[in-house]
């Protein structure tokens, strides 16, 4: 299989007191996921940590299309997990967003809901593989507006689906091919608010992978950190 290489990254951000995004590599079974809770203290945190710990859970050496579906179920496992929490401390609005990965020889796998993103780098070139699951999205879908010009919308942080909110979970799932070379970067929108296509692109691209999780934190940091900010960066080779 092609050996691939990691870094990731998640703080605080300059606003928060507490993170309540988790993030999550497991590069022995090609998985990254980056969660974003929402809820408020405590209950965001919870949100997004039971779904990076239902995914911590799978089994080591399954086969691509069994790793799969065991991703799938673990993150429906964690939707109803939290359901149950609010339910029982009659909170309204507890979830996380998520965006998962797979890596399989010449092939990914990924699974989201809510604003979480994938980015892939290609050749020098930038491509958004996840679609948002917000309300401003549909605007971009509409050609009423670019990605970047979403960042700054009134309702940018509406999210229109996330796990633990909703009685089903809808999952978007995408595959697509993997090529020697290519640069995946999972992250929250707390990166997102602050960098662009053009400032992704520009910090990515040709960047150590040993420094390229800090070199996008910083980004986010000198931007102003409102939001908790998460990243994963990972190789190829």
């Amino acid at each position: 299989m092609s050996r691939v290489r990691h870094s990731a990254m998640t703080h605080v951000g300059k606003v928060r007191s507490t993170n309540e995004d988790s993030i999550l590599s497991l590069p022995d079974q090609r998985i990254w996921v980056v969660a974003d809770g929402m809820g408020g203290h405590q209950a965001g945190d919870f949100a997004s940590q039971t779904v990076t710990e239902a995914v911590a859970t799978l089994p080591v050496a399954l086969e691509p299309g069994a790793l799969m579906h065991a991703l799938r179920d673990a993150i429906g496992q964690a939707h109803t997990q939290i359901r149950r929490e609010a339910e029982r401390k009659g909170l309204e609005t507890v979830g996380a967003t998520v965006v998962a990965l797979i890596l399989t020889d010449g092939h990914f796998v990924a699974f989201w809901a809510g604003d979480s993103r994938l980015y892939r780098f290609r050749d020098g070139e930038i491509e958004l593989l996840t679609t948002d699951h917000s309300l401003v999205a549909e605007f971009v879908k509409a050609g009423t507006m670019t990605w970047d010009e979403a960042e700054f919308h009134p309702q940018s942080n509406a999210i229109t689906r996330a796990v633990g909110v909703g009685e089903y979970l809808e999952l978007e799932k995408l595959r697509g091919d993997v090529r020697p070379g290519d640069r995946f970067l999972l992250c929250s929108d707390g990166l997102t608010k602050y960098a662009g296509f053009e400032t992704l692109r520009r910090a990515v691209i040709g960047a150590p992978i040993e420094t390229v999780a800090d070199k996008l934190m910083q980004i986010a940091l000198r931007g102003g950190g409102a939001d908790n900010i998460s990243v994963i960066v990972i190789d190829v080779q």
